[in-house]
């Protein structure tokens, strides 16, 4: 009988290292990138603002102007429309058509069709690039914002902001490439930190959260007993103890780890800096509105945004929670719009006018929309809608878009697109041209598979560039 062999413990750890560079397990994953445009340079865009309504907006109150859901209030949906369908918390139920109560007008040249839930949207009309007919595969929020952050319904996989980041990396050494901001309030709706995970990417192109209150990064802040210059030390010398574990177990994590003692050393100085809005213009301020002064707003955090888009982050995202309304949308949707129409419409021409807007893409959406059928009573002072991922509205801006359009359509009824239907994984595919990628070339091997954000689909949409 041949015998057993034996190995050292850096042996074994070399034969794990190589088996997972062989087979793609977690943190030995191999990328393969391009850009659209040539090796180390950017699209249009060089950064992304994604404002995530978290919830489902209802695009019958806000983008997609629909008279006959008004002209048929109250009648049955038609069965040709929702038989065979999925439906989230009406299946079962009689399905009736409600309308909506508000007004729409076209403003700007473009003559874009908005509510009067957003007057400050609409005095940007001509920078929006509006989506009426992009629709989704998830019908309810976890699986629905995973596969609108990460191309697939289920969690682990990695998000849109850690894949640019991955890519492109940060542009300012003294903060992270990727920054999450969360406000509003829903208690159904919990936001989870894999939201922004990296997934199976090396965990140092995950979002840093930044908290409303408080500190914004936690143990961000040194004892007050510790000098700085100690401080330093220690670190370097941590640095260099992660450095030989890392060459002994060739564990990326490790240089991972290393990375991060080092990025928060240097956010102990940066971050203060881009907190402290001292500086700002009393009327850029005021434009954003008067939720600006209070610390967690959605308008304090657009105000960051830019401040951030400015700093060299690469990609800021918001998550503004409350747009789950499915039994009183005329008490609940004219707040919601209250708090995002102006400081919306104030970042736009804040980059504009500092001629950020065209190297910034600026995406607006939520999860998928609602349905045109009723949830909840039949009243115009209380109705709600349920969840809809056949058809929904987005807008976008900069980084490449044509400006002042509006693409798509949906059935007169508004439940599915009728004209040039767009996929989430279509939209993907053009968020990543805009930043100058590839999306079928932007991929990581893992459990011997390329993956990719638009997984084995997507289309660039040509019709919204500029």
């Amino acid at each position: 009988m041949a015998e057993t062999p034996t190995f050292t413990r850096r042996q074994f750890g070399a034969c794990l290292a190589a088996g997972a560079m062989a087979f793609g397990f977690p943190g030995k994953g191999i990328r393969r990138f391009a850009s659209e445009t040539k090796p180390g340079s950017f699209g249009p865009a060089k950064r992304v603002i994604f404002l995530t309504m978290v919830g489902g907006v209802s695009q019958f109150e806000t983008l997609d102007f629909k008279p006959m859901l008004s002209k048929h209030h109250g009648k049955a949906m038609p069965e040709r429309y929702t038989k065979g369908q999925r439906l989230a918390q009406i299946r079962g139920q009689e399905l009736r058509i409600v309308g909506s109560p508000y007004a729409f007008q076209k403003y700007g040249e473009s003559g874009a069709e908005i509510s009067e839930l957003l007057p400050h949207l609409a005095g940007v009309a001509d920078h929006l690039c509006i989506v009426r007919s992009a629709f989704s595969e998830a019908i309810n929020h976890d699986p629905a914002i995973h596969f609108l952050q990460t191309g697939s319904i289920l969690p682990g996989r990695p998000c849109f902001g850690a894949w640019a980041a991955h890519a492109l990396g940060g542009d300012n050494p003294d903060l992270p490439a990727y920054v999450v901001l969360t406000s509003g309030k829903d208690r159904a709706l919990n936001l989870h930190a894999r939201y922004w995970g990296s997934g199976f990417l090396p965990s140092r192109h995950q979002g840093v959260w930044f908290r409303a209150q408080g500190d914004p990064v936690l143990f961000l802040a040194d004892p007050q007993q510790l000098p700085r210059a100690l401080r330093r030390r220690q670190l370097d010398a941590l640095i260099q103890l992660n450095q030989q574990q890392g060459r002994k177990w060739g564990d990326p994590e490790t240089e991972t780890r290393s990375q991060a003692y080092e990025m928060a050393f240097r956010m102990q100085a940066s971050v203060p800096d881009l907190l402290d809005v001292s500086s700002e213009n009393p009327a850029a301020l005021a434009a954003y509105g008067p939720e600006v002064e209070r610390p967690g707003s959605f308008a304090a955090h657009c105000l960051l945004a830019r401040r951030m888009a400015e700093r060299g982050v690469r990609f800021i995202q918001l998550f503004h929670r409350g747009w789950d309304q499915h039994r009183d949308i005329p008490k609940d949707l004219p707040r919601q719009c209250r708090e995002v129409d102006q400081p919306c419409a104030a970042l736009l021409n804040d980059l504009h006018q500092r001629g950020m807007l065209d190297e910034t893409l600026v995406v607006w959406t939520g999860e998928f929309g609602r349905s045109p059928m009723l949830q909840g009573y039949l009243s115009p002072q209380r109705y709600g809608r349920d969840h809809h991922m056949k058809c929904f509205s987005l807008w976008m801006a900069g980084g490449g878009l044509k400006a002042g359009i509006t693409v798509g359509g949906s059935d007169e009824l508004g439940y599915e697109p009728v004209l040039e239907p767009i996929s989430m994984h279509d939209l993907q595919a053009t968020w990543l041209h805009c930043l100058g990628l590839d999306h079928e070339r932007l991929v990581y091997r893992f459990q011997g598979r390329d993956h990719r954000l638009t997984d084995v689909g997507g289309q660039v949409q040509r019709q919204l560039l500029a």
